[in-house]
């Protein structure tokens, strides 16, 4: 048994209700690996889970992904040793930690030179981009693409990626200075959705010409004008609700709008498979050995003012990844 810090939740609420607390961690169980962590990946379902939106059972911990390497192995681990390097998503609740037992077959191995860091940066949001543009829809070369948030983590990865098939990439964002880093990223176009009348500015832009495919992770304040900017038999992806969940609409208006396609798919079905998940990661890995994901950390943050992250994230003060170190 060892004492490690972690971050705990014992109600809903505002970033102060996570507490750091000393939790004691028992060995390695069969199929488990124990990991001592060098990074932890923070996304914005972390605030959701944190406020409620996503009620979890209390008291849990907090956070999907992390990098670090592996300190001991349970009985019937195959492929991973003391010494590795690997990263892992979608292994249960509890990232927040310094040290923390994980199943085997949640593990990637990290490819020779990318650092734990890199990895917390990108996987969680690098595998989102992969599954959207490789799975939701497989961009094609020549197509419109419109990226709501393309400063964001997920935003620049989809931008950069959607960009290296040959897509005509369309971004917003909530501020000049943002729309930059969005067209740094590989947006042709990045127009700012905070500015009255910017829909019309879009239009303008691209002389009238609507998206295959409109990537929307702001929900609420965006989600009505996405159905308008989809083409006729265009699809329009819901993957997340920064501003608010999306208004409910009827059917009939994706009628209307051009016999539209909606979905709202998430990350984890579609690595829920530990085979599946390890495809998926290695087009990832690959697509990053390529240049097309970029590990961009907008903000660093220890373990302990995991707080501090969280209103960084919610005010929208930050661009890029945020990593919390251990």
């Amino acid at each position: 048994m060892a004492e490690v810090r972690a971050i705990r939740l014992n109600q809903f609420g505002g970033p102060e209700v996570m507490q750091l607390e000393h939790v004691t961690l028992p060995p390695p169980a069969p199929g488990e690996v124990q990991l001592r962590q060098s990074a932890i990946g923070f996304n914005f379902i972390d605030v959701y889970q944190r406020k409620g939106v996503y009620p979890l059972p209390l008291p849990t911990g907090l956070g999907h992904e992390a990098a670090g390497v592996v300190e001991a192995v349970g009985d019937g681990v195959e492929g991973f040793s003391p010494g590795d390097r690997v990263a892992y998503m979608n292994a249960g609740l509890g990232a927040y930690a310094e040290c923390r037992n994980v199943a085997a077959d949640r593990l990637v191995a990290l490819p020779e030179g990318v650092s734990a860091e890199q990895a917390a940066a990108v996987l969680f949001k690098g595998m989102t981009a992969q599954y959207l543009l490789r799975r939701t829809h497989k961009v094609a070369a020549g197509e419109m693409v419109l990226i709501h948030a393309a400063a964001g983590g997920v935003g620049q990865i989809l931008a950069r990626w959607a960009k290296g098939l040959g897509a005509f990439v369309v971004g917003t964002a909530g501020s000049a200075a943002k729309c930059e880093l969005a067209r740094a990223a590989g947006c042709d176009i990045a127009i700012d959705y905070s500015r009255d009348g910017w829909v019309e500015t879009l239009l303008a832009e691209t002389g009238g010409r609507k998206a295959e495919v409109v990537y929307d992770s702001v929900g609420k304040d965006t989600f009505l004008q996405s159905l308008g900017l989809a083409a006729p038999f265009g699809l329009v992806v819901i993957y997340g609700a920064a501003s608010g969940p999306a208004p409910a609409i009827e059917p009939e208006l994706l009628n209307k709008k051009g016999c539209l396609f909606l979905t709202r798919p998430s990350v984890f079905p579609h690595n829920a498979d530990p085979a599946i998940f390890r495809v998926n990661a290695a087009e990832m890995f690959a697509a990053l050995g390529e240049g097309l994901i970029r590990p961009e950390i907008g903000a660093r943050f220890a373990l302990e003012h995991a707080g501090e992250a969280h209103r960084a994230a919610e005010a929208r003060a930050t661009t890029g990844a945020i990593v919390l170190e251990v």
